[in-house]
């Protein structure tokens, strides 16, 4: 009688993150808890604009954090000579967007638009906001767009030109 061989499985293969996001809670927190710098209340499992608890703990939120740090998860690059020309109307836009973000949601926010060279760079907290920003400048002024994935899918780098 034979004996069908033993399915071989290996040990030592080690189960990757498929996004790690050093800025992601990684344990659910006491609740309320507020944040003693932007003032978002944590409740409910998710970060949300709400009146302070008077019994809230604090622990600063993400956002905070990486703002903080200087280590946004999302970068818009803007420019070429049309931005140079409507450079005040677009980052109105781009301001705009990000205010309707951090509306919205806390963990979204624009952390700092910087004069660069070659056009403007503005950072954020959120890939899905730099997203966000770089399709809006797209709909409402055409241009060339490009999106590109760093570090697996943890942060996004936009690239808008026109």
């Amino acid at each position: 009688m034979d004996i069908p061989p033993r399915e071989v499985r290996r040990q030592d293969r080690r189960i990757q993150e498929r996004v790690h996001d050093a800025y992601k809670l990684r344990r659910k927190l006491p609740e309320p808890t507020v944040c003693p710098q932007c003032g978002a209340v944590y409740k409910n499992g998710r970060w949300q604009w709400s009146v302070k608890p008077a019994d809230a703990r604090e622990e600063t939120c993400p956002a905070c954090n990486r703002a903080r740090d200087k280590l946004p998860a999302g970068t818009v690059h803007l420019s070429g000579p049309f931005f140079e020309a409507n450079r005040v109307e677009i980052l109105n836009l781009v301001i705009n967007r990000g205010q309707e973000a951090t509306r919205q949601r806390p963990l979204k926010r624009i952390i700092d638009i910087q004069d660069q060279d070659d056009g403007v760079l503005v950072t954020t907290t959120e890939i899905g906001l730099a997203r966000s920003i770089g399709k809006a400048v797209h709909d409402a002024y055409q241009g060339s767009l490009d999106f590109q994935y760093v570090k697996g899918e943890s942060e996004l780098a936009v690239r808008w030109t026109r």
